[in-house]
């Protein structure tokens, strides 16, 4: 079964990136994903400020902002999106991520199968 991993920083450093794991424990980890034949994609997401957010009123139109405005101290930094045999795997999974220790935040959730 396909589960995202959903990486939260809750704290980032002045580069961007999360302020409580190294960019060697990342690469551990990408390692460790890849070697075990799980991954299915994952990729890290651009600073923050890069972020544009795009909602429709009720008339239709587009009214695009910069930035998500979030009301969160929490950052999503980027994902993984794996393939394991249940749950409790997954979560061991995000366990092992670097973005879970400290003040980050893995959210797992299943990726859902439309048949086809």
């Amino acid at each position: 079964m396909k589960y995202m991993l959903l990486i939260n920083a809750g704290a980032v450093d002045e580069d961007g990136g999360a302020a409580e794991c190294s960019v060697e424990d990342w690469m551990a980890y990408d390692k460790e994903v890849r070697d075990a034949g799980i991954l299915v994609s994952g990729e890290s997401l651009a600073d923050l400020v890069t972020a544009t957010t795009v909602r429709v009123d009720q008339e239709g139109r587009r009214i695009v902002t910069d930035g998500p405005f979030a009301e969160t101290r929490e950052v999503l930094g980027g994902f993984y999106v794996i393939d394991v045999p249940d749950l409790d795997v997954a979560l061991d999974w995000a366990a092992r991520c670097p973005g879970a220790q400290g003040s980050g935040s893995v959210v797992v959730r299943p990726v859902a199968e439309f048949g086809g």
